[in-house]
C-alpha cells in the first residue's frame, strides 16, 4: 500500500468530494481524520468506513483548528498529509448582484479561504519537521472561466489557486504543496437542482461527470507518487478546461 502507515487530515471529509478523499486514502493505508464542521453523522460513517476517527472542528475558526492538529498528533504521533476540502457556496446566479448580500460573500471567504489558510498555517510547522509530507488543496475548475456558483465562489478559489503557489515556495524542499480542480461532481454542495446535472453529464466530452472517487485517485497521486510535483494543479473536469467546453 502506497499511504501505509501515514496520517492524513481530510477537512470536510463526511461526504461529497470529501468522503471520496478519505476512502481513497484509507484503501492505500492512510490513517484517516475526517474533520467536520456540522455533518456529524456522515462523518462518523465515513471514519467507520474507513477505520479512521471522525473530529469536529470549524475550519474558520483558529483555536478549534489548532485542536484539531493537536488531537490528531497526540492520537497518531505524526502528521504526514493534509487535504483542505471544506468548502461552502450558495448558488446565486451571476448576473443577479444584488443577491450576493455580505453574508454569502462572507461565509463563502471565510470557508473556503481563510479556512485553508488557518489549516496550512497550523500545519506548517508540523509537516515541516517530516519530510516527504504534502498539503493538497481542493479548489475548482470555475475561476478558469469565471463560472461556478456564485462569483465569489469563483473568486474564493482563485485565492487558493494563488495561495498553494505561495505555501509551496514557503515550505520547500521538506513539503510539497498542490491542487486539484475538480469539475463538475455530483453531490449536494451549493443546492445545485438535479436537471443541472443531468445536463451536465450530456454535455460531457467523456461522456459522464467527475465522481468523489475520481477526486480521491488524483489525491492519492499527489500524496503517494508525484514527489517531483509542488505548486502545481491538476484538472479533473472530463476536459472541459483543457478544451473550452463551458
Amino acid at each position: 500500500m502506497r499511504l501505509k502507515d501515514r496520517v492524513a487530515i481530510v477537512t470536510g471529509g463526511g461526504t461529497g468530494i470529501g468522503r471520496g478523499i478519505c476512502e481513497a486514502l484509507a484503501a492505500e493505508g492512510a490513517k484517516v481524520v475526517v474533520n467536520y464542521a456540522r455533518s456529524k453523522e456522515d462523518s462518523e460513517a465515513t471514519a467507520a468506513a474507513t477505520g479512521g476517527v471522525a473530529v469536529q472542528a470549524d475550519v474558520t475558526n483558529e483555536a478549534e483548528v489548532k485542536q484539531l492538529f493537536d488531537t490528531t498528533v497526540e492520537r497518531y504521533g505524526r502528521l504526514d498529509i493534509v487535504v483542505n476540502n471544506a468548502g461552502w457556496s450558495k448558488r446565486t446566479p451571476h448576473d443577479q448582484l444584488d443577491d450576493l448580500t455580505d453574508d454569502i460573500w462572507d461565509r463563502t471567504l471565510n470557508t473556503n479561504l481563510r479556512g485553508a489558510f488557518n489549516c496550512m498555517r497550523q500545519a506548517s510547522p508540523i509537516l515541516k519537521n517530516n519530510p516527504g509530507s504534502t498539503i493538497i488543496n481542493i479548489a475548482s475548475i470555475a475561476p478558469h472561466y469565471g463560472g461556478g456558483s456564485s462569483i465569489v465562489y469563483a473568486a474564493s478559489k482563485a485565492g487558493l489557486l494563488s495561495m498553494t503557489k505561495s505555501f509551496a515556495r514557503i515550505l520547500a524542499p521538506n513539503v510539497r504543496v498542490n491542487s486539484i480542480s475538480p469539475g463538475f461532481v455530483k453531490t449536494r454542495f451549493a443546492g445545485w437542482p438535479p436537471e443541472t446535472f443531468v445536463e451536465a453529464e450530456k454535455n460531457s466530452i467523456l461522456g459522464r461527470l467527475v465522481s468523489p472517487a475520481d477526486v480521491g485517485k488524483a489525491a492519492v497521486f499527489l500524496a503517494a507518487d508525484a514527489v517531483s510535483m509542488t505548486g502545481e494543479n491538476i484538472n479533473i473536469d472530463f476536459g472541459q478546461t483543457a478544451l473550452r467546453r463551458n
